[in-house]
């Protein structure tokens, strides 16, 4: 190690320890946690470094927003920054107004450098916090920080960055929002020329989250309230070893609201123009059939897109109609099930229609049964356009919504339907809005990041 003592200037006791660690270490792993120890000492300094030769250079002061006279100097104070790598310490020129307005210090090189007055960590020690967050709790989040870097943090404060950070990306939504509805159409996402050619797959459900009664509160019973998620994403293709083509999503983002269907409408357009609806050759609306969600089809995608409805439901509700009349513990009633179901994938939706008018006029068909079963018939009579499977499936189109409902697993049940979890409305917006930026690929626009050597 006597290279690395004679390339590191004036090597003080500190750095010395863990030069020696690294020299005495009996295992590679403790080799590489004392090199990791040392590099953030010396990272530490590096960046103090650099911060006293800036403060050196000629300050350039401004006017005070009150009076209009030029600021003076009051000389040097010390300013400190929790970071990764550790706690930064440097001074830097503060100036006041010279006739004594109340303005308090104001410090160039502060505004500089991006930072606030009162800030004391900074934004890649917040970021690093925040992401932990989005996929633990916070006290977990806070132990999983500390093993990573040696950074000491209470869950507390985590918290307070996610709602910081949380509602900084929810405010960012709301303008967009505002823009869009005010007739400035949102500008689309850069996408290459071979994804440009695949459908865009657009969907809606909903899910269920636990909420505090009365706010902040703990106190009191459990309320849940519902989360109406939508995703999108280009359905792209790729050969498996085999050589077989299998569908895969690429470019999948997400669109959440704690609120109704009217709620997440604006939301999940503003996504879909940024997605490039317009351009789009080919969109594809897929969902259960909830009434909603089919408004909302009809209202903003219908001109747009081909409408499916999940295979899976449309079978369901099949068997309810075959339970209803043929009782579901009985042989019969299995083997017209399961021939409606083959006919209805293989795209003879008329024929199953046929089937169940022809139950419908059957005599003595209890009042229960015949309402099941001309609900039954309604409701597939409705989406006729919407279950031609077989013709989806030759065009390479999904009929089943698992793609939504697994969005639906990891965006919200993964992370907010914790064991005893129950959030305030503030809590969960702020860490759902950072959890979509997240998947979005918009999280790091958040905070100021460092700039790499190859950018």
């Amino acid at each position: 190690m006597s290279c690395l003592r004679t390339s590191i200037p004036q090597v003080d006791g500190f750095l010395q320890e863990w030069i020696v660690a690294i020299e005495q270490a009996s295992s590679l792993g403790a080799m590489m946690w004392a090199a990791w120890q040392l590099a953030r000492v010396l990272a530490v300094r590096l960046v103090e470094e650099e911060l006293k030769k800036r403060a050196q250079r000629p300050t350039e002061w401004p006017t005070c927003e009150v009076c209009g006279k030029q600021l003076e100097s009051k000389g040097f104070v010390e300013r400190t920054l929790r970071g990764l790598i550790g706690i930064v310490r440097w001074e830097r020129r503060v100036g006041r107004c010279p006739v004594r307005c109340k303005i308090g210090q104001v410090a160039p090189l502060d505004e500089e450098l991006g930072l606030r007055p009162n800030r004391r960590v900074s934004d890649d020690l917040m970021r690093a916090a925040c992401a932990l967050a989005l996929f633990v709790p916070f006290e977990e989040a806070a132990i999983l920080l500390t093993l990573l870097t040696g950074v000491v943090l209470s869950p507390v404060s985590i918290w307070n960055w996610v709602q910081e950070v949380g509602g900084k990306a929810k405010a960012r939504l709301e303008r967009q929002l505002i823009e869009m509805e005010a007739g400035e159409e949102p500008e689309a996402e850069e996408i290459g020329a071979a994804e440009a050619q695949w459908p865009l797959l657009i969907g809606a459900d909903g899910v269920m989250v636990p909420f505090r009664p009365n706010g902040g509160q703990p106190k009191g019973h459990t309320v849940w309230r519902e989360v109406k998620v939508g995703v999108l994403a280009r359905l792209g293709q790729r050969l498996t070893r085999t050589g077989k083509p299998v569908t895969h999503l690429a470019r999948r983002r997400l669109v959440a609201v704690l609120g109704d269907i009217d709620a997440l409408q604006p939301r999940l357009w503003l996504e879909s123009l940024q997605q490039g609806i317009l351009t789009a050759q080919t969109v594809v609306w897929l969902s259960d059939g909830g009434r909603g969600f089919w408004r909302l089809f009809r209202d903003c995608f219908a001109e747009h897109a081909q409408g499916i409805l999940d295979f899976y439901h449309a079978a369901q509700n099949l068997w309810k109609g075959a339970r209803a009349w043929l009782d579901g513990r009985t042989r019969p009633a299995h083997q017209w099930f399961a021939q409606a179901r083959r006919k209805l994938r293989r795209g003879k939706a008329n024929e199953v229609l046929a089937d169940i008018q022809a139950a419908l006029d059957l005599e003595g068909l209890p009042a229960s049964t015949h309402k099941t079963l001309t609900n039954l018939y309604h409701y597939l009579d409705k989406h006729r356009e919407h279950i031609d499977y077989a013709r989806f499936k030759e065009l390479g189109l999904p009929i089943g919504s698992g793609i939504v409902e697994s969005a639906c697993k990891w965006l919200i049940q993964q992370r907010f339907k914790g064991v005893g979890m129950r959030w305030s409305e503030d809590g969960f917006n702020h860490l759902l809005h950072l959890r979509l930026d997240w998947v979005n690929g918009r999280f790091d626009s958040l905070f100021m990041l460092a700039v790499s050597p190859n950018s």
